[in-house]
């Protein structure tokens, strides 16, 4: 349970041109929020969810910056395709006045990547063990080499078709097995298994559409690695930070749902974005 913004520790400020790494998110200097200098208008977060998950993965997260005053919003991503997934968000974001701090886990980090490109108003960008592709890959080219997810999909996946489905398309729910042993795993099995028992499912057109933008190379970006991570492995995770030169925090041990396991520590480098703004 948190309890106090001001405890939470964040990355040290980048080098110019540089990523920048944390050994572990509790090592870094703390930074309070709300920020010792804060920006003329406070910035916005929206948070993005991944496949097989819903708004409440980032409820930790939600609760903990809406206590520290800012305005916090986790929205529906429809896990359909990426394409009009960012779109969806996009139009969201630009119902918002103000700076805004988009953060993105799993696939929602392809998600903002694309949702960001049309919205001004994004000044920061997180990813939190997510996807960051450039344009013209997928997402389901960036789990990398050892991922849980390159097992056959026969033992990973139950499959089911759904109405407006492009030919070939098909949802994807994990099974329960390798929800609680490969992406869940740092969490009690109890809670694994509630959580996969309440996916949603994602098409695999979400996974296989080509990425249109690449909002990083403009855009200032932040990056949570957890090297427990058994969907998206440390190492890919760290070179998709390394090519958008974020600002890299490693937290040792968690999950695929760190952001549910530890949301002090997935905090802390948000509020570290915020702090960004100006």
């Amino acid at each position: 349970m948190m309890t106090s913004l001001a405890a939470f520790t964040v990355v040290t400020t980048p080098v110019a041109g540089a990523a920048v790494n944390a050994e572990t998110a509790a090592s870094a200097p703390a930074i309070p929020l709300p920020c010792p200098s804060p920006a003329p208008t406070k910035p916005a977060v929206v948070m993005v969810h991944g496949a097989w998950a819903d708004t409440s993965s980032w409820n930790g997260e939600a609760d903990a910056l809406r206590r520290a005053g800012y305005d916090a919003r986790a929205i529906a991503n429809p896990l359909r395709d990426l394409t009009s997934d960012a779109e969806t968000v996009a139009d969201f974001l630009k119902t918002m006045r103000g700076p805004i701090v988009l953060v993105g886990h799993s696939y929602g980090g392809s998600v903002i990547t694309n949702a960001a490109a049309s919205v001004p108003g994004v000044k920061a960008l997180v990813y939190v063990d997510a996807a960051v592709p450039d344009v013209g890959e997928t997402t389901a080219q960036l789990s990398g080499s050892g991922s849980a997810l390159s097992a056959n999909p026969d033992s990973l996946y139950d499959t089911a078709p759904y109405a407006g489905a492009p030919q070939g398309a098909k949802d994807l729910y994990l099974k329960q097995e390798p929800f609680v042993r490969s992406f869940g795993s740092d969490l009690p099995r109890d809670t694994a298994v509630r959580l996969w028992a309440s996916q949603r499912a994602a098409s695999t057109s979400a996974f296989m559409t080509p990425s249109k933008a690449a909002a990083w190379k403009t855009i200032p970006s932040w990056y949570f690695v957890s090297t427990g991570d058994q969907i998206i492995t440390p190492d890919s995770q760290k070179a998709m930070a390394e090519r958008a030169r974020s600002t890299v925090t490693t937290f040792q041990g968690g999950s695929h749902l760190t952001l549910i396991s530890h949301p002090d520590a997935v905090t802390s480098v948000i509020g570290s974005a915020i702090c960004s703004v100006r």
